[in-house]
C-alpha cells in the first residue's frame, strides 16, 4: 500500500485528496473548494482535515503530489511551497502534475471522454493550453503544453485533430474566449472548471509505482509564461 497525499492551488479552487494506491482511483478522498485569494490560509488546514477524516498520520504519507502549473503564480507557489516543505519534513519523494492534465484527467472522468483540449484563462489576452489523449485510463499530453492568444491554437493543433475538431472535449476556463475560438468547434464545453486534487493524485499514482517521484528540491513549479513570474529584480536587463 502507498499512500500519496495531493494538493492544488493553481486556480481559483483550492484542493487535497488522498489516494490508496491499492484502491481504484474512484476511492481518492478528496476535499474541494473554490475560494479565490484564501488559499494560502486553508490549505493546510484543509490538508489536516482530511487526514484526520480518513484516521491517516502524516508519518503514513509515503508521496506528495501537487498541481505544478500553469495557473495563476501565487497560487502555483504556494501548492509548491507547502508540498516541498511537507516532503522534506517527511522524507518522502514528490511528483508534480500539470494541472491541465488534471483538467483533462477530470474531463474524461466526468465525461468519458478520450481527447480533451484544456485550457486555463493566463490573463493579458492568452490561455494556457494542451490537447491530451486517453491512454488506458490517464490522459497523456500531446506536443506541448503552450501559452498563446486563443485565436492560435487551431492553427497549431495537429492536422489530423483539426479535421476531427469535432471529436474533441474542451475544459477549461480559458473557453471563456469563446468568440475568439470560433475555429474550434469542439463537441462539449465545460468552462467552469477548475483542476482537482483527487485527478492529480490519479495521474500521480503511476509516476510513483515506476519510481519516477523526484526529491522535494526538484520539485518545481511551471508557470509557461517564465519572465512574468521573476521578480522585477530578476529579469534580464533590457538591451539599450
Amino acid at each position: 500500500m502507498a499512500l500519496i497525499l495531493s494538493l492544488d492551488t493553481a486556480t481559483e479552487a483550492c484542493s487535497a485528496a488522498l489516494y490508496d494506491t491499492n484502491s481504484s482511483a474512484e476511492a481518492i478522498q478528496e476535499i474541494y473548494e473554490v475560494i479565490p485569494r484564501e488559499h494560502s490560509q486553508r490549505l493546510l488546514p484543509m490538508i489536516d482535515e482530511l487526514l484526520s477524516a480518513q484516521g491517516v498520520k502524516r508519518s503514513e504519507i509515503d508521496a506528495l503530489a501537487f498541481g505544478r502549473g500553469p495557473g495563476a503564480f501565487t497560487g502555483v507557489r504556494i501548492a509548491t511551497g507547502v508540498a516541498q516543505g511537507l516532503a522534506w519534513a517527511l522524507d518522502v519523494p514528490v511528483v508534480p502534475v500539470s494541472t491541465l492534465a488534471a483538467l483533462a484527467q477530470q474531463a474524461y472522468r466526468e465525461q468519458g471522454t478520450t481527447q480533451v483540449l484544456a485550457l486555463i484563462d493566463a490573463r493579458m489576452d492568452e490561455v494556457y493550453w494542451g490537447l491530451y489523449q486517453l491512454e488506458g485510463e490517464l490522459m497523456t499530453l500531446v506536443g506541448d503544453e503552450q501559452v498563446t492568444a486563443p485565436e492560435k491554437i487551431f492553427s497549431l493543433l495537429p492536422e489530423s485533430v483539426q479535421q476531427n475538431i469535432g471529436q474533441v472535449t474542451g475544459i477549461g476556463t480559458g473557453w471563456c474566449y469563446s468568440d475568439r475560438l470560433t475555429e474550434l468547434a469542439v463537441a462539449q464545453i465545460t468552462e467552469q472548471a477548475f483542476p482537482h486534487a483527487a485527478d492529480i493524485a490519479a495521474l500521480a499514482g503511476p509516476v510513483f509505482a515506476a519510481g519516477q517521484a523526484v526529491p522535494a528540491d526538484q520539485a518545481l513549479p511551471v508557470y509557461l509564461r517564465d519572465n512574468v513570474a521573476l521578480k522585477k529584480s530578476e529579469r534580464p536587463a533590457k538591451k539599450q
